[in-house]
């Protein structure tokens, strides 16, 4: 059995998907308001690396940090984020019940080189399932971000510096 446990000090590749691959972004609201719920909720527990949001599930990269003073576990927060989610998109579309699968999936990332997978795959998901032909024509992804000047709570210079600058992270996301 899997240790589910989100400890401190450690990367973790974060995913979910809608219950029964259901969609759980239907407009770019949808999209929007996820993210503002996941700066919000997961803000304060995470340092956040990659991201990208599907229509029926969605992938993070995130370091846990200190818990020092919080009141809850790391995995409550993540709970937290899906029902206000759930809540907000059930409204929305006149709709009830779980939107989520049950126990969000999450693996440890524990070398260098698994973090720069886990960025690659984050990334390309979107060319992965057909949606773009690069990842820089998603717009739900931090792929973008990444190699933009702009404001962001995205850990971005350290993503860069993994890959030894921004040539070599754009090489190493083509497929």
């Amino acid at each position: 059995m899997p240790n589910y446990k989100l400890v401190p000090g450690n990367f973790y590749h974060v995913y979910n998907r809608g219950i029964n691959s259901c969609p759980i972004f239907t407009t770019p609201e949808n999209y929007h308001y996820f993210l503002k719920l996941y700066n919000k909720y997961i803000g304060c527990i995470a340092h956040t690396y990659a991201w990208v949001l599907m229509p029926n599930h969605f992938h993070f990269l995130i370091y846990i940090i200190d818990q020092t003073g919080l009141d809850k576990p790391p995995h409550q927060y993540f709970s937290n984020l899906f029902n206000a989610y759930t809540k907000a998109f059930n409204r929305y579309n006149h709709r009830h019940g779980a939107l989520f699968e049950r126990a969000f999936k999450r693996k440890i990332i524990d070398t260098d080189e698994y973090l720069k997978q886990a960025v690659i795959y984050i990334h390309n998901n979107p060319v992965k399932h057909s949606f773009v032909s690069h990842p820089g024509d998603y717009p739900w992804s931090s792929y973008l971000t990444c190699l933009s000047d702009k404001t962001s709570n995205l850990k971005r210079e350290i993503v860069i510096r993994l890959f030894d600058g921004k040539s070599s992270f754009i090489e190493s996301h083509k497929t």
